[in-house]
């Protein structure tokens, strides 16, 4: 197909280097991944005419990570397409990387950047999206119900992993919660569920400082990233309503759902 005007045409590659320890399938870099070219299947497939309508290449390949892991995967980068790169206006880096966390190494970002540009002469383009909203926004729930099956204590929450929180369940993600610990790290340890059908609707294991009862309020942390726009109504779960929190203290409702909105899903 031909461009577009004032449209820009790229291409994800998978460099074939990880920085992630373990969970291959969650890993875009992983033998077997389903996300983005190799050099192989670029040798292998890539013709004259696709050449021609690339404009850039984009690799996101990072996760919760410094620039350290940055850096080395640009050397990967540049092993398995620095000969393409210089034919290219742009490289994406991605995103995943944690540029607003205290301490992260900017000065080494910034060297990353300014080593891409002199090598292969593009413009250098970052997806800073987590890194905007980090450790921003918090998901509130209560304990519906406590229970206990063989050694393992459970807590029923009316929120849900599968609805509200997918990510937990794709990345593998642990939503920080307040007030508690890693599982076994104080006196209590629960495993939260959902209220859905689902046998694998559980957020995780947590600790506290004493034991869970039915009304206790929970609150989870950095929940603005994926958790408002990948929410679901599945077993007919209500989606969270909306506030926001004013720097005067005032709460502001902004957003409520009800049964309508499962029940447009399934059309009018």
């Amino acid at each position: 197909q031909a461009k577009v005007a004032g449209r820009s045409i790229g291409l994800r590659i998978n460099p074939e280097w990880s920085t992630q320890d373990g969970h291959d399938i969650y890993d875009p870099c992983a033998p077997g991944s389903r996300l983005g070219t190799t050099r192989e299947q670029w040798n292998a497939m890539m013709t004259d005419e696709g050449k021609a309508l690339l404009d850039g290449l984009h690799f996101h390949t990072l996760c919760e990570q410094d620039a350290d892991d940055l850096a080395t995967t640009l050397k990967a980068v540049e092993t398995t397409f620095g000969d393409i790169l210089p034919q290219m206006k742009w490289l994406n880096m991605g995103g995943g990387h944690h540029i607003t966390r205290p301490g992260y190494q900017i000065n080494l970002l910034e060297d990353c950047i300014r080593t891409a540009q002199k090598k292969w002469n593009v413009q250098v383009y970052l997806e800073p999206g987590e890194a905007c909203a980090l450790h921003a926004g918090y998901l509130a729930t209560r304990v519906l119900d406590v229970l206990t099956n063989g050694n393992t204590k459970i807590a029923i929450v009316d929120t849900s992993a599968a609805c509200h929180m997918p990510d937990v369940l794709e990345m593998p993600y642990r939503p920080p919660l307040f007030g508690s610990g890693e599982a076994g790290a104080r006196p209590y340890t629960y495993r939260l569920g959902g209220p859905t059908c689902l046998s694998g609707d559980v957020i995780g294991d947590y600790s506290f400082d004493k034991p869970l009862e039915a009304g206790d309020l929970l609150l989870f942390g950095d929940m603005a990233i994926y958790t408002t726009c990948k929410t679901n109504t599945f077993n007919g779960m209500p989606l969270p309503d909306l506030y926001v929190r004013h720097e005067t203290g005032t709460i502001e409702e902004l957003c409520h759902f009800g049964y309508d909105d499962f029940r447009y899903r399934l059309g009018k």
